[in-house]
Order: structure tokens, then C-alpha cells, then sequence
């Protein structure tokens, strides 16, 4: 994983094969949360068998500036390519910081957790390409029960207004696509990427997968279920601030374009995005935005039970 480790109140720091600091998160029940500071992204979160619960892709680029192809990559200050700015924007390509100065969040939050703070402000070239001045701090939490969550905070410290598009663009990891299913985003109105974004009302009573699906769900419900059969298991997706969840599977034929992604690997992998997109955030000078992901993976029993647990 690393050549040297570093001991810091709650986590270890390590070096990657490419000298990027990483950060490990345990909990005393063995579940653990990798995060590379090349773009604050979670790059593994395994439950206490040591199972790994988000994907990545065997051909995925690890190296300053490519963003890796898994985990949980943050798109900030743009989701995909409706702007001016790269593909997802420039937060999940810059080196964050550990964030040793960290104002307090509510008093509950940080409740039975192990967590990291790090901080990302924009670089010189970031400001020429998108000239607003911000704070972004993320914390990453793993809870006693292995519960993963994020919590970013943008703060506008430029003098005027600024807007931005949000994803946490999350990996989950799948036994087979073609046996999954989510919950909680019927009748919901999506944009489809497929179609020019074009408007369309889910129809189903859930949503399944037979061939490439690239929406934003619009006005989402704070609780998704994703079934996995085959696995018996299921990821219970719970998130504030954020009110679109983007859905996106690429198949076979997209999965053959991609370079740092195998031809087989859609199979395994499913991203269920809380999200910011169909409306910008805008931020008046001084104002800070809160957008909170949290992710849970339980045995499938009845799963409608976890949609009715709100954001802790």
C-alpha cells in the first residue's frame, strides 16, 4: 500500500506507489476506509469481513492527473460536461490537505465515528479556468458499525456570487448488474443523458438494468435501496443538501470506449450518485453550502424497511 506510515489521532497516513499521501480509517470492528488525498477520493471501503463494497476498475490510472476510475470521486465545481470546466470539474484531480483546523460541525455528527478532515482551497491555475474563491472541506467518518459518510462544506470567500454542479460520484461494487435493483426513484422524474437530456418519468416499480442507463434522477427522495440478489446484500444510500440522484452503467458497447475500464467490468459495478445538477448552488459571499452522503451496506431482508431511516 504504502512505504511509510504515519500515526495521526484516528487514522494512519501512508504513501501510495505514486508518493500521493493516503489516509486509513479503521473502526474497532474491523471495517476500514482508504482516502487518497489526489482528489480527497475514497478509494476502498471494506466491511469488517474485509470485503471490499466499492468498485474500482482493474485498468484504472492512478496517477496525478487522471482521476481513478472507482471509489468515490468528488465532482466539484462541475458535474459531467455541462460547462466550461473538464469533465466533473477540478476537485478530483488536485492533491488535497489534511485539514488540522477543522470548525466544528453539529455536535452529533462526529457521534462513535473515526474521521478525517481535509481541506481543498483553488490553485492559481484553478482560479484562471474558474476564478471564485472557496473553501471546500470534506470529512470522511466511518462509524463503530462501518457505516461510510462524507460530509462537504463550501464556503464562498470570494466577493461575489458564485455557482456550482455536485456529485459524489460513488462506485457501488455488484455481484452481477443484470440481478440488481433500486429502490426509492419511481414514478421520479429523470434527465436522460442518452437522449439529450431529455425529460422522462420512471416508470417501473424499480428500477433493473439491461442495457447502458446515464439519468439524474430530479428531486429525489433522502433514501435509496440498492438490492443485490446474488449477494443477499444491500446498500442503503442516505443523503442531505443534495436533491438529485444520477444513475449511470455504461454496458458493453460504451465499456469498450473507455480506456480504464474493462469490456466486462459494467457487470460489476454500478454508480448511484447523490448529487447536485439540475440546479446550480449558488453562494452569496461568506455563505457555506453542507451536502452529506451516507452509505450502509446490510444483509437484503425486507429493504422498503431502511428507506424510512433518515440521514444520522
Amino acid at each position: 500500500m504504502g512505504h511509510y506510515a504515519e500515526q495521526r489521532p484516528g487514522f494512519e497516513v501512508t504513501k501510495d506507489w505514486n508518493g500521493a499521501d493516503q489516509v486509513m480509517i479503521r473502526s474497532p470492528r474491523g471495517a476500514s476506509v482508504l482516502v487518497s488525498l489526489h482528489g480527497g477520493q475514497v478509494v476502498s471501503w471494506r466491511n469488517e469481513r474485509g470485503e471490499e463494497l466499492l468498485f474500482t476498475s482493474s485498468k484504472a490510472i492512478f496517477k496525478p492527473p487522471k482521476a481513478m476510475r472507482g471509489g468515490i470521486p468528488i465532482c466539484f465545481p462541475q458535474f459531467g460536461n455541462c460547462g466550461t470546466l473538464e469533465q466533473h470539474g477540478f476537485a478530483r484531480n488536485r492533491i488535497w490537505a489534511v485539514d488540522d483546523e477543522v470548525p466544528p460541525l453539529n455536535q452529533n455528527d462526529n457521534n462513535c465515528k473515526a474521521s478525517v478532515d481535509l481541506l481543498l482551497k483553488p490553485s492559481e491555475d484553478d482560479l484562471k479556468c474558474w476564478p471564485h474563491c472557496f473553501e471546500f472541506r470534506l470529512r470522511v467518518s466511518l462509524s463503530t458499525d462501518g457505516d461510510l459518510s462524507l460530509v462537504s462544506r463550501v464556503r464562498n470567500v470570494n466577493g461575489k456570487p458564485f455557482s456550482f454542479s455536485f456529485a459524489y460520484h460513488t462506485y457501488l461494487s455488484v455481484s452481477d448488474i443484470s440481478e440488481v435493483r433500486i429502490e426509492g426513484l419511481e414514478t421520479l422524474d429523470y434527465l436522460d443523458n442518452l437522449s439529450q437530456r431529455e425529460r422522462f418519468t420512471e416508470q417501473g416499480d424499480a428500477i433493473t438494468f439491461e442495457s447502458e442507463v446515464d439519468r439524474v434522477y430530479v428531486g429525489s427522495p433522502n433514501v435509496i435501496a440498492v438490492l443485490d440478489h446474488e449477494k443477499k446484500r444491500t446498500f442503503i444510500v442516505r443523503k442531505e443538501g443534495l436533491p438529485d440522484t444520477v444513475v449511470w452503467n455504461p454496458w458493453d458497447k460504451k465499456s469498450k470506449t473507455m480506456s480504464d475500464f474493462g469490456d466486462e467490468e459494467y457487470k460489476q459495478m454500478l454508480c448511484v450518485d447523490a448529487a447536485a445538477v439540475e440546479r446550480a448552488i449558488t453562494l452569496k459571499p461568506g455563505e457555506e453550502w453542507t451536502g452529506k452522503l451516507e452509505l450502509s451496506a446490510v444483509a437484503s431482508t425486507n429493504c422498503s424497511d431502511h428507506l424510512d431511516y433518515p440521514c444520522s
